[in-house]
């Protein structure tokens, strides 16, 4: 009896000082923001419209550039992606959206796919065709020589635009694989304007709460050229089509070196950034889990993002785009979203009253301290006090680890 009495003594005073740290934690976090200028209410309502998309074949088999790994832990088929993604959002609090592939989410009944999303709380958002993977597409999708095969793609994405009206999704998220590999393989300008053609037939049949996301690529497969290869050529488009047409930046799509910071600033003021695919990479297009590499390089890029909400910017679409080809899916998944909220938190606390000042005067110093004393900042303290008002687990991971879905998934 006497061990008993002084285990659950141990326990009481192992909560108790739980508890005073993580009181004296805020005490300290609300002190520090205080002398930034900021309000700890306003920092609470910024996190919680943060919303982070996620992407269903992100919860299938994934693998290299060569094989797809085996994984019987993973969905198969969009029921089981939608079923994953209620999951991660049951979690974190900030995933209701899920983005669809097309032929890969293919269904007989794209109505039921709605009803049973609906009822686990998650919205399909964005709607991808696929225009790479078919022999036809060989030459390219929307730039071929061929006609007939422009026609193909363009009607493949119409059929995506009609899948989207069902779910009422707001994004047409488009990615084209299309370029050549050879000197005078191809013609470069008969090209752009075989694009612009396709691409307005599509536009001007989608509804008007759509917007088309046209997503570049400076290589692959496409190694001699690629048709949208950067950031201006997809902008270029997007101001011939109409202002429902809007650039997509992918965080791996870009050349070693390239300040994405930049890119994203001059997108949002341009009021042309649409949408922005988080992962981390190495050396090329990597898709690897957010975070994972190169921390405060998404720091820098969550800074100019941020921008969004202080110009009062209509909303875009953030959405994970990795592959988790040694991860399980679901625990991948919540740690990418943890890692972005985390960043994006950090963020939050910058001094801008400070770094303006110090931009302003030419103090190199004092406005680079400025966003490493934010990016140093513990926002740990902030976060478990969203996720305690949300009814969220503090430990997002960790709870989901021992749930009874991940026991059931790994029977």
């Amino acid at each position: 009896m006497a061990i008993r009495r002084e285990f659950k003594i141990g326990q009481i005073l192992i909560i108790l000082s739980t508890v005073f740290l993580n009181a004296k934690k805020m005490s300290e976090f609300k002190q520090v923001i205080k002398k930034r200028g900021l309000e700890f209410d306003n920092l609470i309502d910024k996190l919680d419209n943060f919303k982070i998309t996620t992407p269903s074949w992100a919860y299938s088999e994934g693998g290299t550039r060569f094989y797809v790994f085996k994984d019987k832990f993973a969905a198969k088929n969009l029921f089981e992606r939608i079923k994953f993604a209620g999951q991660v959002n049951k979690y974190t609090g900030i995933t209701p959206d899920l983005s669809i592939h097309i032929p890969w989410d293919l269904v007989d009944d794209f109505y039921k796919a709605k009803e049973m999303a609906d009822n686990i709380g998650i919205n399909i958002t964005t709607v991808n065709p696929n225009l790479f993977q078919d022999d036809d597409y060989k030459l390219g999708s929307i730039s071929n020589s061929n006609k007939d095969i422009r026609d193909k793609a363009v009607n493949h994405i119409l059929d995506c635009v009609e899948i989207g009206k069902i779910f009422k999704a707001p994004y047409l998220s488009l990615w084209f694989a299309d370029g050549s590999n050879f000197p005078g393989q191809t013609d470069f300008i008969k090209r752009k304007y075989w694009i612009l053609d396709c691409l307005n037939k599509v536009y001007y049949k989608m509804e008007n709460y759509m917007t088309m996301l046209i997503e570049y690529k400076f290589y692959e497969p496409a190694f001699y050229h690629t048709d949208i290869p950067d950031w201006g050529t997809a902008l270029l488009f997007c101001q011939k089509l109409g202002n429902r047409a809007n650039v997509l930046v992918d965080l791996g799509h870009h050349a070693q070196g390239t300040n994405i910071e930049f890119i994203v600033a001059n997108l949002i003021d341009e009021k042309r950034l649409g949408g922005f695919h988080l992962n981390s990479r190495k050396y090329g297009d990597d898709d690897l889990t957010t975070g994972s590499l190169n921390p405060y390089e998404l720091f820098l890029i969550f800074n100019e993002l941020n921008k969004i909400n202080i110009k009062g910017f209509r909303k875009i679409s953030f959405m994970l785009d990795q592959s988790h080809n040694l991860k399980p899916k679901i625990e991948a998944m919540i740690q990418s979203i943890l890692s972005s909220q985390r960043i994006f938190a950090k963020v939050l606390t910058i001094d801008r009253n400070k770094l303006e000042d110090a931009q302003e005067k030419g103090d190199i110093i004092k406005a680079e301290e400025c966003l490493k004393d934010a990016f140093f900042t513990d926002v740990k303290p902030l976060l478990y006090h969203f996720r305690e008002i949300k009814n969220l687990p503090i430990e997002p991971l960790k709870a989901y680890e021992t749930s009874d879905f991940k026991k059931k998934l790994t029977l």
